[in-house]
């Protein structure tokens, strides 16, 4: 019975804590703010939608699944690089997957929405949602996956020496 009651008095506290962590996350400032209209004004659709939304691609239908040129990824939103083709790899997800990506520039956060946790990748420059990190990766070199939407990116290639 005192732990009902305990639990009962301290329940409002725990979700005030979680309410207030709530607000700390999304009053993080980057380097890169813009409204959402501006957002959705500058953004093709499913980028705005993956970035700005947290949206996910159908799987096998993002443009760099199977994309395997020398070059750079950056944010499709604000331009950061995010990732390098040495580091991409064929996971068969049906989405983009790197075993690491420029650590400086990806903000790592943790995601609830499918009722556990998972490690959400974000572009630290502008917030924009990325994808996500999982421990399936290769074994050989970090053993992560940073499956990410193709919508999230644009690439550049390496220029020819």
């Amino acid at each position: 019975m005192k732990k009902i009651l305990l639990t009962l008095l301290l329940f409002p506290l725990m979700a005030s804590c979680q309410n207030n962590k709530k607000e700390a996350i999304k009053s993080k400032i980057y380097a890169v703010e813009k409204t959402d209209a501006e957002w959705k004004n500058e953004l093709p659709r499913m980028a705005y939608q993956v970035l700005r939304h947290e949206a996910t691609e159908p799987p096998f239908s993002g443009i760099y699944d199977k994309f395997y040129e020398e070059g750079v990824y950056i944010c499709a939103a604000c331009n950061t690089e995010l990732y390098f083709s040495k580091d991409k790899y064929d996971s068969n997800s049906g989405w983009p997957s790197f075993d690491r990506g420029a650590t400086e520039n990806i903000e790592f956060d943790v995601d609830y929405k499918l009722g556990y946790a998972r490690t959400e990748l974000k572009c630290n420059t502008c917030g924009g949602h990325l994808g996500h990190m999982f421990n399936d990766g290769p074994r050989k070199t970090t053993g992560k996956r940073h499956c990410i939407n193709s919508a999230a990116l644009t690439f550049t290639p390496t220029a020819d020496e």
